[in-house]
């Protein structure tokens, strides 16, 4: 993936122990309150003098840019487009692309800050026993945690006022303190730090603060070097005493201007000039008389040499740290694991509580009453600990798509414990190598499987805790699965009580206002991606699911939805003006380029999927090159086209052509295309799977039945083997499950009986366990002979009146025969390579529910050096009615 984007860290990065996302502790920088010996080197005579500062900012912009290779019109030539005005169009996006990521850099240190929102906000454990909380509600006035571990006060757990409790931008911050237990006092050592998570058992030696400074006196200071570590709080002290104290200034006017350096240093000598020489440093200093260099060091090489290779004492400061069994003897949790809470905002409005939009454990149905969110801290030897690795990402995608809510076979919701158990295994078995899992972030409404998410950090407790999901996507990781997941971005849940909806009491919090904020047909809510705080929040959150549960890719999730204000539903003519006009929503696109960016950037295997219904042009092409950085686009034509003929087209009235220019004529890459046949659109938004339509009638008579078998395996392995590198199935397809998915609601009384998969099915001999067999067998042919991920597809035969379609992919044959009567003892083919060709996927067997009319002499056929189809040589072959199959070439004849 060819990514513009630097992540060029402008500051040392915080230290791991204190900022890991899974550590759980707000990353604040902290410093050691051991003092050493400072001491500043001029610069020697005839050296230029630093850059000014403005000079200095430029330069670190123009690194950040990444000027070097890119090319906003990049793909235009090699998806042959000459369009002048989407040329134009491309190259105006891109200057205010770089404005946006010019704007971030003033309020983040970079991008990898930007995209790292959860370790800050929401609810986290910070080493000084305490608990810290943040959230953005920039229309609020007040804030505070209700909980019942509070009695649900409003008060007695709020933000400090000004600028300690929120700051310009509208993020509150408050601290939930531990309360001592009886009969403890408070630490001595006013910032004791204690372990939790990580080296939790560690600290709880008895060793106390005073001993360990002590320790750091007589093993790192030189003598003289410790005076202040005696006194260690004389300076902080006297400058607290002098500024807050009783005789401070009671005002910022009777506030005193601060000295400058060389003030205070020319007073502090003066107050010094009767210490004895082991009091004073090695060094003086003196004023060079240079505007930029204020002062020249002249010092002791020998002390200078020591201070060099003098370590800073950060050991002796973390060996302070005591452990999780100090810390329950002292402390009882401010807010302990497993409590409810809610955010309390005060508004113009009024009053108002709400789910946290950090919350990372959420019930958003509580028995009627209003959602509320789950502090999640469980004790470290509960936490879930990470035992495999993520498979490398395969050169062909497999997918096997599945909701875990109707992945049992029992009328109720199963969980993720039952999906890792049973299905995992399965899918494994059956020769995917990767899963996409659809409705994990919470969402209230179960019927929307998934789609109206309320909560977008949390995943959905309906299915379990955050520990068993982890466990879920670690134990697909051991069996070689990636682990996909569908991410909505493109809407928000309208649901005020738990979603992100008016949720500081103000319409244009998270939402553009008026027409613009609701989707026309959906009644979703429609982000507003040009606030940076949005897209800290977005951006954060994909981020998340990656650090925090390891997810190995996305797909997005409806974008026409948000590229366009009109939501995508229009009618498309394929006219470019189309992709640009003033229906364009050019936010949301700078969103998902940057999106792209900082995801392959931060995390080199991730894999993106965009699921665009309007092909937008460049989808999978590099940022750099103007395209949006996806690598693959899905094709929702196909399964739209299968669908239409089983219900609509009679048998032989089936175009041939048009299946092969629906699956295979699209915009963008055909290698970066995603092909399925059905997915859970067609089994869950108000259709019918296909098989279904096949078998809806199927007991009737065995015609109809192999009919809806044969069509079932046709249209399987055309659609996984004529297009690009990516297929997808969605659960219980594969063996032709007869039953459509319903949720359960109000209009089926709330009925189970729909929403679950009959894998008992599969136990019984027929046609279920054969349709089974054929997939496993398809699904081998890549795992074997990699014809899906080593060849492009080269489609050299399309036969309307027969309606025959054949193409090669590298020494691989397709030859499909879609006639509903009519079969062909001797069809010519024409074929490059002259040799045999061996049969290795036959349609038509017995064992796949078939009719067995190929002969077993039938499945080696040698070339006849005949022109056809522009080929040099050609096969004659058997083609029964409604079958396929699958040639290889298994020895070549030299002439």
């Amino acid at each position: 993936m060819t990514s513009s984007l630097s992540l060029v860290t402008r500051v040392p990065l915080r230290p791991t122990n204190d900022c890991s996302p899974t550590n759980g502790s707000i990353a604040h920088r902290r410093s050691v309150v051991f003092p050493f010996k400072k001491w500043r080197c001029s610069i020697s005579p005839g050296q230029p003098p630093p850059p000014p500062p403005k000079q200095r900012q430029r330069q670190s912009k123009s690194s950040e840019s990444g000027e070097k290779g890119i090319d906003p019109v990049g793909f235009l030539s090699k998806a042959g487009i000459t369009h002048k005005g989407f040329a134009l169009y491309l190259r105006e996006r891109y200057k205010s692309y770089k404005d946006l990521k010019d704007e971030i850099l003033t309020r983040h240190i970079d991008f990898r800050d930007m995209a790292s929102g959860f370790e800050l906000l929401g609810m986290h454990r910070n080493v000084q026993h305490r608990v810290d909380f943040m959230d953005w509600a920039p229309g609020a006035r007040y804030s505070a945690i209700v909980g019942d571990f509070n009695d649900w006060s409003p008060t007695e757990n709020s933000a400090r006022e000004g600028h300690f409790g929120h700051d310009d931008y509208g993020y509150w911050f408050i601290i939930l303190e531990d309360k001592l237990r009886d009969g403890e006092h408070p630490d001595e050592l006013y910032f004791q730090q204690y372990n939790y998570t990580d080296d939790y058992d560690k600290g709880d030696s008895g060793v106390t603060a005073e001993e360990i400074f002590q320790k750091a006196n007589d093993e790192y200071w030189e003598p003289g070097e410790d005076r202040l570590v005696k006194s260690r709080f004389e300076i902080i002290a006297k400058l607290y005493e002098q500024i807050f104290g009783p005789n401070g200034p009671q005002t910022e006017d009777e506030l005193e201007e601060i000295p400058d350096a060389e003030t205070q240093y020319k007073i502090w000598k003066q107050q010094h000039k009767d210490d004895p020489p082991s009091n004073l440093p090695s060094y003086d200093v003196i004023d060079s008389g240079k505007e930029y260099d204020i002062f020249n060091v002249i010092d002791d090489p020998v002390s200078k040499a020591k201070f060099r290779a003098k370590k800073p004492p950060i050991a002796y400061w973390l060996e302070t740290r005591k452990g999780r069994k100090a810390w329950e003897k002292k402390y009882t949790p401010g807010i302990p694991h497993g409590s409810k809470y809610r955010v309390y905002l005060n508004t113009p409005n009024g009053p108002l509580e709400r789910i946290p939009a950090w919350a990372t454990y959420v019930n958003p149905e509580a028995e009627g009453n209003q959602g509320y969110a789950i502090h999640w801290e469980p004790p470290p030897e509960d936490i879930y600990k990470w035992k495999h690795k993520s498979p490398k990402s395969p050169k062909s995608l497999r997918i096997y798509e599945a909701h875990i809510g109707i992945s049992g076979s029992d009328p109720k919701i199963a969980s993720f414990n039952e999906f890792t158990n049973k299905v995992l295994p399965y899918v494994k078995e059956a020769g995917y190598n990767a899963i996409q899992l659809i409705g994990i972030p919470e969402h209230k409404d179960y019927f929307t499987v998934g789609y109206r998410v309320t909560n977008m950090f949390a995943v959905s407790s309906r299915y379990g805790t955050p520990e068993d999901f982890k466990r879920l996507v670690d134990e697909a990781h051991g069996l070689g699965l990636l682990v996909l997941m569908d991410i909505v971005h493109s809407y928000s849940a309208a649901d005020e009580m738990v979603g992100l909806s008016l949720f500081d009491g103000s319409n244009d919090c998270y939402f553009h206002t008026g027409k613009r904020g609701q989707h026309k047909f959906w009644g979703t809510r429609m982000f507003k991606y040009e606030d940076l705080d949005v897209l800290h929040y977005l951006l954060s959150n994909l981020n998340w699911w990656v650090v925090e549960y390891q997810i190995d890719g996305f797909n997005f999730h409806s974008l026409a939805s948000m590229m366009y204000t009109h939501n995508g539903f229009a009618s498309f003519t394929g006219d470019m003006e189309e992709f640009y006009n003033q229906y364009v929503d050019r936010d949301a696109l700078l969103y998902l380029i940057l999106a792209n960016e900082i995801l392959h950037t931060l995390h080199p295997k991730i894999i993106t999927i965009a699921e665009d219904a309007t092909l937008y042009p460049g989808l999978c092409e590099p940022t750099s090159q103007g395209g949006l950085g996806f690598d693959y686009f899905v094709n929702p034509r196909a399964s739209e086209m299968w669908l239409w003929f089983l219900e609509n087209v009679q048998d032989s009235n089936w175009n041939m052509t048009k299946i092969v220019d629906t699956l295979v004529k699209v915009g963008g890459s055909s290698d970066k295309m995603l092909l399925y046949a059905e997915n859970h659109n067609q089994s869950i938004s108000g259709g019918r799977s296909f098989a279904e339509i096949l078998y809806g009638q199927s007991s009737v008579t065995n015609d109809s039945l192999l009919r809806g078998c044969s069509l079932h395996k046709m249209i399987r392995l055309i659609t996984y083997t004529i297009g690009g590198r990516a297929y997808l199935n969605f659960m219980g397809n594969e063996f032709g499950h007869p039953k459509r998915v319903e949720f359960p609601m109000s209009s089926n009384d709330f009925s189970f009986s729909l929403a679950n998969r009959n894998w008992d099915l599969l136990a019984k001999e027929g046609i279920h366990q054969d349709l089974l067999s054929f997939d496993k067998d398809m699904m081998n042919l890549e795992k074997t002979e990699r014809l899906v991920s080593k060849w492009l597809p080269n489609i050299h035969h399309i036969d309307d009146t027969n309606m025959v379609i054949s193409y090669l992919r590298g020494p691989f044959l397709f030859i499909f025969n879609f006639h509903p009567t009519n079969s062909y003892e001797r069809y010519n083919v024409g074929v490059e390579e002259a040799g045999e060709y061996r049969v290795i996927l036959n349609t038509d067997e017995k064992k796949y529910s078939g009719q067995g009319s190929l002969g077993l002499d039938q499945y080696i056929q040698k070339t006849i050096s005949r022109r056809v189809d522009g080929m040099r040589n050609c096969l004659e072959v058997q083609l029964p009615s409604r079958s396929a199959q699958v040639y290889k070439l298994s020895r070549i004849l030299r002439v």
